[in-house]
């Protein structure tokens, strides 16, 4: 019997539910029929947030960066690239600090970039600093 995962689509927000099998098959959203992996970070805001950390199935790796912050810039392409790796996998989420302070004083963000990586809605690991696309793509696969 197959495992059925849901998973926020990054264009509607609709939950989808499918086969974990299904994953790597690029499936697209039943709402809106886009694409559910676009192998690219989402921004997100509380609401996108929410929806994918709070009721997807997938680990969701976030970013919680600034524009103003140099390490967060220079770190962007590996992300980028670290999300065409992971997906389908782990969904990858760019929350802007200044924009949404109000999350970022809910995980007690104090220095940027910090990763948490989320799993069933809850924090499994959490790191500050700037990684390359390598160190990033370790450090999620090392927390399995």
């Amino acid at each position: 019997m197959s495992t059925t995962v849901q998973v926020a689509c990054p264009a509607c927000g609709g939950i989808n539910r499918l086969p974990e099998a299904r994953l790597g098959e690029r499936p697209n959203c039943g709402r809106c029929h886009q694409p559910l992996f676009t192998g690219q970070p989402i921004a997100a805001d509380a609401d996108t947030f929410e929806r994918h950390v709070g009721r997807g199935d997938l680990p969701v790796l976030v970013d919680f960066w600034a524009p103003w912050c140099g390490p967060c810039r220079m770190m962007a392409p590996a992300f980028d690239a670290a999300a065409r790796t992971l997906s389908p996998d782990v969904r990858l989420l760019k929350v802007n600090t200044e924009e949404q302070q109000a999350l970022a004083a809910r995980y007690a963000i104090r220095s940027i970039p910090t990763l948490i990586l989320f799993e069933n809605g809850r924090e499994k690991a959490r790191s500050s600093g700037a990684m390359n696309e390598s160190q990033l793509v370790h450090w999620v696969r090392s927390q399995g």
